[in-house]
């Protein structure tokens, strides 16, 4: 099966509304706890810190200290968060990697595999405003493998800042609109989070790009300009071939639609309910025209199913 991940450009961290306030106002440096590093500068909720170098063996196991704690909301599995971090690796006092420079927070889903497991699991759980301090592990980071400068077998040191959070429903919700066309595939409403199934007709494609609601709820509009929270699955019209799903991975995707380069995709989300259940019927001049991409055949039409599910 091919992925789409080429439609769309995707920041890389650590693979493959406003912020609620934090307990800390003014201080400059904060002690280790759990054994961890401590903060030598910046230990404030927002601003860069700076991290000592780890002493004596790192540990064996996760380790999570809240350094302040915020009056948000829990992260939870299936949420859609944004946090700004700064990575170190635990025998060094330089960092790797940090989003405060960028000045653009990281976004992830949690729980759905998209960070290492020392994220996924280190702040579950962790309310929204809160800066804690992560101890990984290897075989909770990027074990034998490494990563870039990341040594085989590093023991990592992360303090993250938790800004934001937004709950991801299961699945599209909404009122069910007549599928009467007899030339256009059919989809399942079902609601229950499973994949929905799509049925294409034993007939020639439409030439024009379709965008009709499956389910369509009350939510506000999807803009050119937004980043939606979406559950897919992707045919082509050839042989109802399925290429790509998020339900088969168990995780939903991200479009930020100023970046999507499948013209259709884009095209037909835009002015859609959040919320919604959407089918799209992609003809060639609006997906891969004439070029073959990642193994779907040049020419071809595709057909998908998009929950709506938030806006980013």
């Amino acid at each position: 099966m091919r992925r789409l991940a080429g439609l769309i450009v995707v920041p890389l961290l650590l693979l493959s509304t406003a912020a609620c306030g934090s307990d800390v106002k003014d201080s400059d440096s904060a002690p280790s706890k759990n054994g961890l590093p401590a903060i030598t500068a910046g230990a404030a909720f927002g601003e860069k810190p700076t991290l000592a170098k780890g002493e004596g063996d790192p540990p064996k196991e996760l380790k999570v200290d809240v350094i302040s704690e915020g009056d948000g909301a829990e992260v939870k599995d299936g949420d859609y968060i944004e946090v700004n971090y700064l990575g170190q690796a635990w025998d060094s006092d330089e960092p790797f990697d940090n989003s405060f420079d960028r000045g653009e927070p990281f976004k992830l889903t949690l729980g759905a595999g998209q960070v290492i497991k020392g994220w996924d699991e280190g702040l579950k759980g962790q309310k929204v405003g809160s800066r804690v301090e992560l101890g990984i592990p290897p075989e909770l980071g990027y074990g034998e493998q490494g990563q870039g400068d990341i040594k085989p077998n590093a023991t990592l040191v992360f303090v993250v800042d938790v800004l934001k959070s937004t709950s991801v429903p299961k699945a599209a919700a909404g009122a069910e609109v007549a599928q009467d066309d007899a030339a256009l595939p059919k989809v399942g409403v079902n609601t229950d989070g499973k994949a929905p199934k799509i049925t294409i007709p034993k007939t020639d494609p439409p030439k024009k790009l379709v965008s009709n609601y499956i389910l369509e709820s009350d939510g506000e509009k999807v803009t050119a300009k937004d980043s939606v929270i979406v559950a897919y699955e992707a045919y082509l019209w050839k042989d109802a071939k399925k290429f790509d799903s998020t339900y088969d991975l168990g995780k939903t995707q991200t479009f930020p639609l100023e970046q999507l380069t499948l013209k259709g995709l884009k095209d037909g989300l835009v002015g859609k309910k959040i919320g919604s259940r959407v089918l799209l019927v992609i003809p060639p001049d609006q997906a891969f025209g004439e070029q073959e991409q990642q193994g779907i055949p040049k020419n071809s039409t595709l057909v998908f199913s998009v929950d709506i599910l938030a806006k980013a």
